[in-house]
C-alpha cells in the first residue's frame, strides 16, 4: 500500500506584506486535518533562484544552480502541488513562474491545485497557472479556492478571518477531495512506471 500523498503547498509570493503566507498557513490548517494526506507549506522566499540563466530548459538537462538543485530535490519528495497565488495585472507573480521555470521532470504526472486572491479571485492568474503545468506535464485539477476582492479586503484590511467567510473553507474541502483522488492515482502510477522501467 502506497504511503500518504505529501503535498506541497506553495507560497507563490515574496514580497514584503505578502497576502499569500495568510491564505497558504490558512489553507494548510485545513489540509493537515486530513487522514488521506500529508502537507507541508514551502515558501519560495527559502529558494531565492535568479532569474532563469541555465544552458537550456531543465526538459533537457538539470539546472546547475545550487538553489535550483536545492529547489528539484524538494520536488521530488512531493506528490502534489497547490500553488498559493496572488494576480498581479490579470497574471501570476515573476517569482513563482521562474521556480516552474527551474524543473521539469520533478513536476511530472502530479496534480497541480490552486488557491488565488484578489480580483476574480485570481481567476486569470489561475488560468494561466494550468497552462503552464500542463506544459510541465502535471494534471492540474479542476477545483479551485477564489479568495474574491470582499473576502480579501475584509481579512487584509478590515480586521476579519477567513472563518468569517465559510464558503471559503468549503472550496477548500471540496479541493482537497479533488487532489487526495488525484494525487493517490498518479503516485500508483508513477510507482508502476519506475517499476516497469526497472524491468525493462
Amino acid at each position: 500500500m502506497s504511503k500518504n500523498p505529501h503535498i506541497g503547498i506553495v507560497i507563490g509570493s515574496t514580497r514584503q506584506g505578502r497576502f499569500s503566507e495568510r491564505a497558504a498557513s490558512w489553507f494548510h490548517k485545513i489540509a493537515a486535518r486530513r487522514t488521506d494526506l500529508s502537507v507541508e507549506v514551502i515558501d519560495l522566499r527559502d529558494y531565492p533562484m535568479p532569474f532563469f540563466d541555465e544552458p537550456a530548459s531543465p526538459a533537457w538537462m538539470p539546472a546547475k544552480d545550487p538553489v535550483a538543485e536545492r529547489w528539484a530535490a524538494k520536488l521530488a519528495e512531493l506528490d502534489g502541488l497547490v500553488f498559493v497565488t496572488p494576480e498581479y495585472n490579470h497574471g501570476y507573480s515573476a517569482v513563482l513562474k521562474n521556480a516552474l521555470d527551474y524543473a521539469f521532470q520533478q513536476f511530472n504526472r502530479k496534480p497541480a491545485a490552486f488557491v488565488g486572491y484578489g480580483g476574480v479571485g485570481a481567476a486569470r492568474a489561475i488560468e494561466q497557472l494550468r497552462m503552464v503545468a500542463i506544459e510541465l506535464q502535471m494534471a492540474p485539477i479542476p477545483k479551485s479556492v477564489n479568495v474574491g476582492m470582499t473576502e480579501f479586503l475584509g481579512i487584509w484590511q478590515q480586521g476579519r478571518d477567513f472563518a468569517d467567510f465559510p464558503h471559503l473553507e468549503q472550496a477548500a474541502v471540496a479541493l482537497l477531495d479533488e487532489l487526495s483522488w488525484w494525487s493517490r492515482t498518479l503516485q500508483i502510477g508513477r510507482q508502476a512506471a519506475l517499476a516497469q522501467a526497472s524491468v525493462d
